[in-house]
């Protein structure tokens, strides 16, 4: 083939990862130097598994400085600083560098800042990942690559958005921009003590639950049977654990699916040996003699399990925000074409920010956020971040799930198709379409 155009690189509208046509996808059979509109159409992800059409274009924002771009200007501060070094902030560092070479940017995170692709931890048993083999790029790599300051370890205690200062566990850094780009945490009920129960909300918590699950078979319990609970449930499965999986809804994903898909996806996880109990409360988790654990129920008998883990939602930590008096609501709440906080030169991106009212908690917009932070701190106004729903995939192997549009509570729901292998169902509106799913 004869390069006469540059590579392109797609990216996956459920799980945000990037199909680089000069690398192509060997492992699926996809040869590097492979153009994109040539792959099969029924070429899937190899990640999340949703179809070809499901692909966007994706432009990269680590190449060059955008040309003739004005230089960020320092009118106050020293740079522009991020905090959180996940995939939203460093999608965060990755844009402001495109736009601005020299620019100082620090970034502060509790963790190392290694970057590796969230989706993957609820299918990593299965693939047999190790922390290795997750990181796609160490935090000290691309810092070094981007030219940022990397604050690992490092805790932000406290911000003025007035004095441009935010206050850190190393010390106080001024910023010319801040961007937060913090996350989400898992939601623990009062009835699960912490020190019980696992959280998979990022590969250290990873990595920690692999070493402690070992190579014999353990009995864990999930609580929570949302999208992360099933695909956790499943993955647990494949790896040769018994797997319990606890939820107050009959159904898994009750709160999201219509009840005959709900239904049809319990029918598959206790089909491949997942044990499922609806409507069902916990009381709470304590430590047995030996190791084990004993999850009470109210009404039923305690189950004893090896491990628990909690799968119960996410919520925004507010703490930093709300100090700084940051109008928060269902996270913090962002300009939905700037995404510029409340406060003048405070930004946010990721699972922290509520657009709308709305929290979003969506991988593939991320990239678009970080664009859209670093075109307006740069004063380019042509830029803006526009919103639309993203393609939800739930990575169950037993029955994988697309959704594409976000239903609403007074949609009504109707069977396209309904076959042993698939089911197909489209929500409308006043006779329109607004959500359609798929099953197997």
């Amino acid at each position: 083939m004869t390069q006469d155009q540059a590579w392109k690189q797609f990216i996956c509208r459920a799980c945000g990862l990037i199909y680089n046509e000069q690398i192509g996808d060997p492992d699926s059979g996809i040869a590097p130097g492979t153009r994109f509109a040539e792959i099969p159409d029924d070429w899937v992800c190899p990640l999340c598994g949703v179809v070809k059409a499901d692909f966007e274009p994706y432009e990269s924002l680590s190449a060059k400085p955008v040309t003739g771009s004005a230089p960020l200007k320092l009118a106050r501060g020293v740079g522009v600083v991020i905090v959180g070094g996940g995939q939203a902030g460093w999608a965060a560092a990755e844009a402001v560098r495109a736009q601005d070479a020299v620019v100082p940017i620090t970034m502060v995170t509790a963790c190392e800042g290694d970057r590796y692709l969230k989706p993957e931890l609820s299918i990593a048993l299965r693939r047999r990942s190790s922390r290795e083999s997750l990181v796609r790029e160490t935090g000290v790599a691309s810092a070094a690559r981007l030219g940022v300051r990397l604050m690992a370890q490092t805790f932000a205690v406290g911000l003025s958005p007035a004095l441009h200062q935010l206050r850190t566990t190393r010390g106080n850094l001024q910023y010319t921009s801040l961007i937060l780009a913090q996350g989400a945490r898992p939601a623990l009920p009062e009835a699960l003590p912490a020190h019980l129960c696992w959280r998979i909300n990022d590969l250290d918590a990873w990595v920690r639950l692999k070493r402690q699950l070992g190579d014999a078979p353990k009995h864990i319990v999930i609580i929570g049977a949302g999208m992360v609970g099933c695909e956790l449930a499943d993955d647990f499965m494949a790896a040769g654990h018994q797997v319990t999986l606890l939820d107050l809804q009959q159904a898994p994903l009750a709160a999201l699916l219509p009840e005959q898909a709900s239904g049809r996806l319990r029918a598959a996880l206790e089909a491949a040996g997942v044990k499922f109990l609806g409507a069902t409360q916990v009381a709470g988790v304590t430590q047995r003699a030996g190791g084990t654990k004993s999850v009470a129920l109210v009404g039923a008998a305690a189950i004893e399990c090896d491990e628990v883990v909690a799968a119960t939602g996410l919520v925004t930590d507010t703490r930093l925000a709300a100090g700084a008096k940051l109008k928060v609501h269902r996270g913090i709440v962002v300009d939905p074409l700037t995404l510029q906080t409340s406060a003048d030169d405070v930004y946010a991106l990721g699972d922290c920010v509520s657009i709308d009212g709305m929290p979003c908690r969506f991988i593939e917009p991320i990239s678009k956020q970080a664009h859209a932070i670093a075109s307006a701190i740069a004063g380019h106004v042509d830029a803006p971040y526009l919103h639309s729903d993203p393609v939800i995939r739930l990575k169950t192997h037993s029955l994988p799930v697309v959704m594409h549009g976000i239903p609403v509570s007074d949609g009504r729901w109707c069977v396209v198709s309904d076959t042993a292998k698939q089911l197909k169902m489209t929500q409308q509106v006043d006779g329109v379409d607004c959500c359609t799913l798929e099953l197997g």
